[in-house]
């Protein structure tokens, strides 16, 4: 949530940098401005009225029993009507606070000047392109049909269990899954400094409001009827949500975390798109990074948590690229995101493996997540980062693309040998 305060100070500043987003994300702040506007208003004239009543109640219990009935009774009369104009004016205030806090939970983050600008994907930057693409002397077949073949993905069964966009994973399938979950979490904790944490799956309101999927995309979450709990759309959700409501000491930032969690999403604006495979699942593994660091330090933290999800993907041989989104290709809470694209021999071109933002301050804000300076004064919001590392499917679609063999079977990248009992190859 962005601050009320630095919006009415800096309004065409700010409706600049949204409109940088698209127009949608500025369409609001007219609406934001005259409330807050509002609000502004109402606010020292309610304290005055206050102060009013407060005065006149107390020179009128000085000075009652001096005063003649008539008199008396006038001066009642007053504080009640101010008194009344008080309860207008607080009932008022109220409604606007109302209004004004479920607007700011639709506004979204305001972009870096770091970030290109641009509507959609077409103005993302490329960064770097890493890895060698893999030499293919044979037409290469889609994931989903190697791993039918192979007998380690069944979606014909899955649909029968649980409907579509969904996929179970048999023998080799299903020890390779679980050999990148391992293999992720270990280079993580090991290599990467990051502490390992096992959330719950079903997080409540707050939690979703604290990252900002809630209101906004409520339609895209699974939420467990007659229990006001929502099946994690992203570890990012109880990760953060960790110190939700508290002050953390400055010596202990940055906190570094990953965890595996599975993933559901409804993907109630996806229909049509991916329709094959294991792209766009309700369900999905993924190994999830986030940090609660200092601000001044957030985007070296942004920098260096892009490439430690780089490295999973350099470890195991996998060509792909790292790409600066556009403004509005950004996800709602991000000020700066960062995408990782694998290749995809069978499409041709580069899909989003892993998306690594800085939030800055706009979930802590939401979530009143802070800190204390070591050297004393006022609390401080920390900056908050999340990013894929990576997820797990699209992980096991780029082995089984780039991987592949011309009989047919998929050649085992040898970082993972060790979690799949020394298996080579899928044949």
């Amino acid at each position: 949530m962005l601050d009320i305060r630095y919006i009415l100070d800096n309004v065409e500043a700010v409706r600049g940098r949204l409109a940088r987003r698209g127009a949608e994300a500025a369409a609001r702040l007219d609406e934001v401005v005259a409330l807050g506007g509002e609000r502004g208003a109402l606010i020292p004239l309610l304290d005055g009225k206050r102060g009013e009543l407060k005065r006149g109640s107390e020179e009128f219990g000085r000075l009652q029993k001096s005063l003649a009935k008539e008199e008396a009774d006038a001066r009642r009369a007053g504080l009640k009507v101010t008194s009344g104009e008080i309860k207008e004016l607080e009932a008022r205030l109220a409604e606007i606070e109302q209004k004004l806090g479920a607007l700011m939970l639709l506004v979204p983050n305001l972009p870096s000047d770091q970030v290109p600008a641009g509507a959609d994907a077409d103005s993302s930057r490329v960064e770097s392109v890493r890895g060698e693409p893999p030499v293919l002397d044979f037409a290469p077949r889609p994931h989903w049909e190697l791993g039918e073949k192979l007998g380690i993905i069944d979606f014909e069964r899955a649909a029968k269990i649980s409907g579509a966009r969904f996929a179970v994973l048999r023998g080799a399938g299903a020890l390779l899954e679980r050999a990148l979950i391992s293999f992720m979490l270990e280079t993580h904790t090991r290599e990467h400094g990051y502490t390992e944490v096992m959330p719950p799956f079903l997080v409540n309101r707050d939690s979703m409001t604290g990252t900002g999927q809630l209101p906004k995309f409520e339609e895209d979450s699974f939420r467990v009827e007659g229990r006001d709990l929502f099946l994690v759309p992203t570890a990012e959700v109880p990760v953060t949500n960790l110190h939700r409501d508290e002050i953390l000491d400055e010596e202990a930032l940055p906190l570094r975390y990953c965890s595996w969690t599975a993933c559901f999403r409804s993907e109630a604006g996806a229909y049509g798109r991916d329709v094959r495979g294991l792209i766009r699942q309700h369900q999905f593994n993924k190994v999830e990074l986030v940090k609660f660091t200092r601000p001044e330090e957030s985007y070296r933290e942004l920098d260096m948590m892009m490439e430690d999800a780089s490295r999973i993907l350099g470890k195991l041989g996998l060509h792909h690229r790292v790409v600066t989104l556009s403004a509005g290709d950004m996800g709602f809470s991000a000020a700066k995101c960062y995408d990782i694209e694998v290749w995809l021999p069978s499409q041709g071109q580069f899909r989003e493996i892993s998306s690594c933002s800085n939030c800055e301050d706009f979930q802590a804000r939401r979530a009143r997540i802070r800190f204390k300076p070591a050297g004393g004064g006022r609390t401080r919001l920390v900056h908050t980062l999340n990013g894929s590392g990576l997820a797990v499917g699209r992980t096991m679609i780029a082995i089984l693309e780039q991987c592949q063999q011309a009989d047919g079977s998929v050649r085992v990248p040898a970082p993972l040998r060790p979690f799949m009992g020394g298996m080579e190859r899928i044949g």
